[in-house]
């Protein structure tokens, strides 16, 4: 008789271990590790789950229970992503299996059934996909001086890259960032060694962008995308292709870094200080965390890679965990506009003469910093905000001729006056993109006026003059590259209250600038201060430096890491109690707001693993304690929310 342990897929923090079931008769070879199970619980339920391991033996035998059924006979989850799983969910005081929902796409039935018919009627022993039979492509430059890319794979060495700014040229005549050629051919090269590689990029334009350029260095047959974008079909077939024994590149957003890749070579990570890096969902795992530990693992080589560097590769280059490598490249020509003349603060004359010259020659960058037309509303008499009379949310205007609503709740604010002074006329208080894009059109007649932003996302514009108006983030790759780049709303940008704002600002800036050809004037208006310099300088990396020297005399991350607890009172101190006896750990809090407690908790990376423990404990104990009792004849009322435990959040700070 053998036994299997199972992982349930279950939300409920204290079934988060592995249970042993009986193997019956029936199901001898079907139960194997990896493959989905039906299994019974108490009370006659029934839950799904992942067989992680098969055993001769169990503490349990006398009172395991059968395996009901076995769902699927495809081994969807491989040993080396559970362990992952559980490591990166004990590391976040999470659960495990909310890290497989995020590593194993949902089933497709169909697709699956395809898949495994194609690996039947292979040959014996052989991949249903087989290898190009013509040569692939030539292998491109890597262009970084004194960096042996094989050795590296092979020893499983770390590096923090800071990528060349500036567009190339590929063979089939299209364009791609300089950032992107290079992971290309690193991912290419650990393809010839026969590994794998695994690129995770934050949304879909550098998705596109990067697949352009491994479509010229990697066969179609060995790329393999991963992406938000995909139907739910196509991202489980390319899942089940990635769990083929052979070397493939996986390229895709954050879930990426859990495809079960053969013989994994490298993880490259771009731009790891990207907010869209940061896992939405529980256990709230960051893709740079998963990357290092899964690097860790696997004993594979990983690139954090940037035009800059962010505060928290600085911190693993500090500690000697990342070798800093760049790629030489002449450094852009960034200016800075600080002082305007009175009426044109925000584009100042210089960002109004440098745009005029560069149509000339080719398109011109324009980043804002919000998209829509009139963001924000003021109340043209005593210029307060104009607040929505039914919740209190902010006015505002998606374009020029819709009529203002709120931001919150969405209604029109027909008759509205000011509660302050009762005047009944608003005026723009922020200037959208697409409010920008008619004042351009304005100034610059007889010029293409073209918008990306979030309603109008563009991810490629020709090498013709025309005025590119973008939001942070959306901004087109140029054919060839900009002719020149203004970056409006900077101090507007640098107003927000968050820690990392500075690195957020200079991370966007320096996107932006990388997208200039060579040599192409780049214009920053109203800003000054140290992250201006480092832009214009283009040293972020000491940027990067003088931050995390500053955060750890504070103990602010990521010179520390931190965790909140939020929930009823008693169970936040209860789980505060659990730290006492902790050394390197200091408790902000906590504070009360509408019956809930909320606590930060700071400590040292050496203590990561005891806090995690400790309040992982605690919620379990939260979890499974005794729902409270009711009198007869009165309603129900609704529970507070017990406890909440997240590591490392950013939120806070």
């Amino acid at each position: 008789m053998s036994f299997a342990r199972v992982v349930l897929d279950s939300p409920l923090p204290q079934l988060d271990r592995l249970f042993d079931y009986r193997v019956p008769p029936e199901l001898e070879g079907a139960v194997a590790p990896g493959v989905r199970v039906r299994v019974p619980l108490r009370g006659g339920r029934a839950a799904r789950g992942y067989v992680v391991e098969l055993a001769e033996r169990s503490e349990f035998a006398e009172a395991a229970r059968d395996v009901a059924a076995v769902v699927s006979p495809a081994r969807v989850l491989d040993p080396a992503v559970w362990r992952l799983a559980r490591e990166l969910a004990d590391r976040a005081a999470g659960s495990a299996n909310d890290i497989l929902r995020l590593a194993i796409p949902p089933r497709q039935a169909r697709v699956e059934k395809a898949f495994l018919g194609a690996q039947q009627g292979a040959p014996e022993g052989v991949p249903a996909v087989q290898p190009p039979a013509a040569a692939g492509p030539a292998l491109p430059e890597l262009g970084v001086p004194g960096l042996d890319w094989a050795g590296a794979v092979q020893r499983g060495e770390r590096f923090a890259l800071t990528a060349a700014p500036g567009p190339v040229r590929l063979e089939d005549g299209g364009w791609a960032g300089g950032w992107a050629a290079a992971l290309a051919a690193l991912a290419a090269h650990c393809l010839a060694q026969g590994r794998s590689a695994i690129l995770c990029v934050p949304d879909y334009r550098d998705v596109e962008q990067l697949a352009r350029a491994l479509s010229a260095v990697v066969e179609p047959e060995r790329l393999v995308r991963l992406d938000t974008r995909q139907s739910e079909a196509a991202r489980y077939r390319g899942f089940l292709r990635t769990l083929l024994p052979q070397p493939v590149v996986v390229l895709g957003n954050r879930s990426a870094v859990y495809a079960p890749a053969h013989a994994l070579g490298a993880i490259l990570l771009w731009d790891d200080g990207d907010p869209l890096h940061r896992e939405p969902l529980a256990p709230y795992v960051h893709v740079r965390d998963a990357a290092l530990v899964r690097a860790r693992q696997a004993g594979c080589a990983l690139v954090l890679a940037a035009h800059g560097r962010s505060p928290e590769a600085e911190r693993l280059v500090r500690v000697g965990w990342l070798r800093a490598v760049s790629v030489p490249a002449p450094r852009p020509h960034v200016m800075l506009a600080t002082a305007a003349e009175p009426g044109s603060a925000r584009i100042p004359p210089l960002a109004w003469r440098t745009a005029r010259e560069a149509l000339r020659t080719g398109p011109v960058l324009v980043q804002v910093g919000q998209p829509g037309h009139s963001p924000v509303l003021l109340c043209a008499e005593c210029r307060r905000p104009a607040r929505c009379a039914r919740c209190g949310g902010p006015l505002r205007k998606a374009s020029a001729s819709a009529a203002p609503a709120c931001g919150w709740c969405g209604a029109l604010a027909a008759a509205w006056n000011c509660a302050h002074c009762g005047s009944e006329r608003m005026r723009p208080g922020v200037a959208g993109s697409s409010r920008t894009a008619e004042e351009l059109a304005k100034a610059f007649p007889n010029t293409r006026v073209l918008v990306s932003d979030g309603q109008s996302p563009r991810t490629l514009v020709d090498a013709r003059p025309a005025l590119v108006v973008a939001t942070r983030g959306a901004e087109p790759l140029a054919a060839g590259g900009y002719a020149a780049v203004l970056l409006l709303d900077g101090e507007r940008m640098l107003a927000r209250e968050s820690l990392f704002v500075a690195d957020d600002c200079l991370r966007q800036w320096s996107n932006a600038v990388a997208l200039a050809r060579p040599g192409a004037p780049c214009v920053l208006a109203g800003v000054g201060g140290p992250v201006a310099q480092a832009l214009a300088t283009w040293r972020q990396p000491e940027f990067a430096r003088r931050e995390l020297e500053q955060r750890a005399e504070l103990r602010f991350p990521p010179a520390v890491r931190s965790a909140t607890v939020t929930g009823a009172p008693d169970a936040v101190a209860e789980a505060l109690s659990a730290l006492d006896a902790l050394d390197d750990v200091d408790v902000l809090g906590p504070v009360e707001d509408g019956g809930i407690d909320r606590a930060i908790v700071r400590f040292g990376y050496a203590r990561g693993e005891d806090v995690a423990s400790a309040l992982r404990a605690a919620l379990v104990r939260s979890a499974t304690g005794r729902r409270r009792a009711v009198a007869a004849g009165r309603a129900e009322e609704p529970e507070l929310p017990r406890l909440r435990i997240r590591m490392d959040d950013p939120d806070v700070w």
